[in-house]
């Protein structure tokens, strides 16, 4: 596995609280994007990839099968977070997006809570492996929005399931068969609020490299405004 990372406060916030993790000996890659008031959010963020990089390589020398491994983890990651958000009132309410993979072997075991995303590319298309929770998905699935208007709406931010909001949380499993040359898109709300999919697709066909892609995806994004934090994964398979 080869990959590029970047992740960038953009051009507006003052603090970054996104975070990223990779740890190639298991196959890991995970975004985070932290909310909550002072710096909350950043914390919740850290706190929930610290717990997956630390309890998932334990969890799969137990034995324990990548899905069990991976959703226990997330789990685990949701309860720290609530459980320090009730101690300290400064972090009341704060909580985290998260989008995790584990490769596996040939599969792809992508867990998901919040509007981070992941997408697979492979020859030549692209397709979305989570779906967000959030008021304007809810809008969209039920045909209020369309996507154009999804991407303006006042309340895009507003999500309907984050990590360590409350004491236990659903989190999304997607496993998927993958093969080599496939190309794997994990990222936040800070590119996905100003790039569609087919526009994600665009740069990276037609990049040189995972680098060349990164670099155009973040320019992109803070031409187009940068209101919000940046961060972006590209690995090929």
């Amino acid at each position: 596995m080869r990959w590029t990372q970047v992740t960038n406060t953009g051009l507006v916030r003052k603090i970054n609280e996104d975070s990223l993790y990779i740890l190639p000996q298991i196959g890991l890659l995970a975004v985070a994007d932290g909310m909550g008031g002072h710096q909350a959010g950043e914390i919740a963020s850290d706190m929930a990839l610290q717990t997956l990089k630390r309890e998932l390589p334990h969890q799969l020398r137990k034995g324990a099968s990548p899905e069990k491994a991976l959703i226990g983890s997330v789990k685990l990651a949701n309860a720290s977070i609530y459980k320090l958000s009730m101690q300290n009132q400064e972090f009341r309410g704060m909580g985290t997006t998260i989008t995790a993979c584990l490769m596996q072997v040939s599969k792809l075991f992508v867990a998901h809570v919040g509007d981070s995303r992941a997408y697979l590319v492979r020859d030549g298309d692209i397709s979305q492996l989570t779906q967000d929770h959030s008021l304007v998905q809810e809008l969209l699935r039920n045909g209020g929005i369309n996507e154009e208007q999804a991407l303006q709406h006042p309340q895009r931010n507003v999500l309907t399931r984050a990590l360590g909001t409350d004491k236990s949380v659903q989190v999304d499993l997607n496993i998927i068969k993958i093969y080599p040359g496939d190309l794997l898109l994990l990222c936040t709300d800070g590119l996905t609020r100003y790039l569609n999919q087919g526009e994600l697709l665009s740069v990276i066909n037609n990049a040189s490299d995972t680098n060349t892609a990164v670099r155009i995806l973040l320019s992109k994004a803070l031409k187009s405004g940068g209101e919000d934090n940046i961060t972006i994964i590209l690995a090929e398979i």
